[in-house]
């Protein structure tokens, strides 16, 4: 008989809860319940104790975090460091009014700085959400106006791809949008000349060396239930509306240090990814934090200012495990070609991939790229509902993950094992959400109603020959972009929106940097003119959408079509226009007509 969520977890999790630094003692691990029950019951902590805090006595002089900026810059903070500027600044947040539940936003890229407003933040029980810092003015009010916000993090400036992005000023234009927001407080990165105005604080100024004989006790750590929220994390977004999910302190905590303890081999661990992505923030800092071992960040991109960046940051730090998307990788591979060789890396011993499927042929080229024969290549996969990862292919030797009964069901919820169906999870996980927010939050409660029982996670899969799950989608209109959920729907609802724009259809195709693209077709309106530039038009739309839903929503191909007929269903007009969708570079076909979509749908023309 097949188990389901009502039954209990691996007893895993009980070795797991000892080690998360729990304040007061939880009564049992776990109790059957909605969703997926509730974990550790009873049981009291807090994320910046169990992170920090708790290691200062045996660890205080170890490198907790180094940090390398774009330009070269670098820095390390020790555990006794970053406690000393965690206490500090979670005294200064107090002292502004924030406190147990109060929201605050992370407009900031990938600094120490923000590792310490995150624990800053667990410390007096706030809630926090980062922003990606690249958003424009328009999404980031957007995100702004939905949040509640009483403090908001920003920069002066921030290191991009060699340029400057002027993340203050576009920050003090989106706050028109949020009136909620009482303080701002700014990272000085660059130097930039910035705006003032009354609320802004220069973080520096916050977490200045506390002075001799000075009072800790406005910084002491409060206690929280372990499901108390600590942050929330945007999904994409629904028929026009964000959602977000709320994750657990001690919940997430419990996921995290689950993978952590079986990716890890203890020594320097380095999540290459935008701080924005979940898998960084509870697999590249809580994880690692957790388990007192060091981990490594870096602010940029991985070409600037040449292409061997990433070996010099394994090489300098020492990096033993390596965590990032098949889209870094894809990336990497292709400055290769134009790169001298480069030598092995000795300290590398595991690199994982994340937020996608991974080609064997890319893992191959992994393995042999960084470090030779002997290093193992694993597959993650998981969802930001769950907190991130909860299964890893590949790894042996090392402390298993607890099992979450992973299966493939039809949409009847039986069981199949020959033909695609849907992924379900039959035992219950720690790190999964404990809330969710917006105008559409029912959505994702359709994890548990859509085959009740399991956990139902919308992917796609099958199993092969050798007993490996290979997956292949999503069954809603949301698809995986470098390791983050876009909405098909949302891109089509931006394009339809557009005054050059009659009808519009979206879909995604492989793609050998991203691994998933977006590409599209539309009919143009009156508005485009009587003989317009097609080319034009195109990088004109696809600009649009970047600027409203960010860069990994643009469309990588867009086609111009006369018309859309009725002959095909969804599915295979996607398809269609999936095979007739180029990249977006000169010389390439932008016009076609509805019969060729027929024609490539392999649908009779005539």
């Amino acid at each position: 008989m097949r188990e389901g969520l009502d039954a209990p977890p691996p007893e895993d999790w009980a070795t797991l809860a000892d080690e998360l630094g729990l304040l007061t003692p939880y009564r049992e691990v776990w109790s059957p319940g909605a969703r997926s029950g509730a974990w550790f019951p009873g049981g009291r902590l807090n994320l910046s104790v169990s992170c920090v805090e708790r290691h200062v006595a045996a660890r205080g002089e170890q490198v907790a975090l180094h940090w390398e900026g774009e330009p070269g810059d670098r820095r390390s903070l020790t555990f006794a460091e970053l406690h000393e500027q965690v206490v500090a600044l979670s005294r200064s947040l107090r002292a502004m009014g924030v406190g147990v539940g109060d929201r605050v936003g992370l407009h900031l890229g990938w600094l120490p700085e923000t590792v310490v407003a995150m624990l800053a933040c667990a410390r007096i029980g706030a809630v926090h959400t980062v922003l990606p810092a690249p958003l424009p003015v328009e999404p980031l009010a957007d995100r702004l106006a939905q949040l509640d916000l009483k403090v908001l993090f920003t920069q002066d400036g921030a290191w991009r791809h060699g340029t400057v992005l002027p993340l203050k000023a576009r920050a003090d234009e989106a706050m028109h949008a949020a009136p909620s927001i009482q303080h701002t407080i700014v990272v000085r990165r660059t130097g930039m000349d910035v705006s003032w105005f009354e609320g802004d604080r220069w973080l520096h100024d916050l977490v200045a060396t506390t002075r001799p004989g000075q009072a800790l006790e406005d910084g002491h750590a409060v206690s929280l239930p372990v499901d108390h929220p600590v942050a929330t994390v945007p999904l994409a977004t629904r028929g026009g509306q964000p959602v977000s999910i709320v994750h657990g302190t001690g919940t997430m905590l419990a996921g995290a240090m689950a993978v952590h303890r079986h990716l890890s081999t203890g020594g320097p661990f380095w999540c290459a990814g935008d701080i924005a992505w979940a898998v960084t923030q509870f697999h590249g800092i809580y994880g690692p934090l957790a388990w007192g071992n060091t981990t490594v960040m870096y602010e940029g991109t991985l070409d600037v200012p040449h292409h061997q960046r990433a070996w010099e940051i394994i090489r300098r730090y020492g990096v033993e495990v390596l965590l990032t998307s098949p889209s870094v990788i894809r990336t990497v591979r292709g400055w290769a070609r134009e790169m001298p060789e480069v030598s092995a890396l000795p300290t590398l011993r595991r690199v994982a991939t994340a937020g996608e499927p991974v080609e064997p042929e890319l893992a191959e080229w992994l393995a042999h790229a960084f470090g030779g024969r002997d290093l193992e290549v694993a597959d993650a996969w998981g969802q930001l509902e769950l907190g991130g990862i909860v299964r890893v292919t590949g790894l042996g030797g090392t402390t298993p993950l607890p099992d979450v009964g992973l299966d493939v069901v039809d949409p009847e919820g039986r069981p199949v094992v020959d033909e695609p169906g849907e992924v379900v999870l039959r035992r219950p996980w720690a790190g999964t959400m404990v809330g969710v927010e917006g105008e559409q939050a029912e959505v994702p409660e359709a994890h548990w109603t859509r085959h009740p029982g399991v956990y139902a996670t919308g992917d796609l899969a099958q199993w092969r020959p050798d007993g490996e799950l290979e997956f292949l989608g999503r069954t809603d209109d949301v698809v995986s972009i470098s390791g983050q959920l876009v909405s098909l729907r949302e891109v089509r609802a931006v394009l339809t929106d557009h005054p050059y724009v009659d009808r519009a259809d979206v879909t995604w195709r492989k793609d050998p940097e991203l691994g998933r693209a977006i590409v599209g077709a539309v009919t143009l309106a009156d508005a485009a003119g009587p003989d317009p530039d097609l080319d034009a038009v195109a990088v004109e739309l696809m600009e649009t959408v970047r600027e409203v839903l960010g860069g990994l929503a643009r469309p990588r191909g867009l086609l111009v079509v006369d018309r859309f007929g009725e002959e095909l269903g969804r599915t295979a007009r996607a398809q269609a226009i999936a095979v007739l969708a180029t990249p977006d570079r000169r010389g390439a076909p932008r016009s076609v007509t509805w019969e060729q979509v027929l024609a490539a749908a392999g649908h009779p023309v005539g």
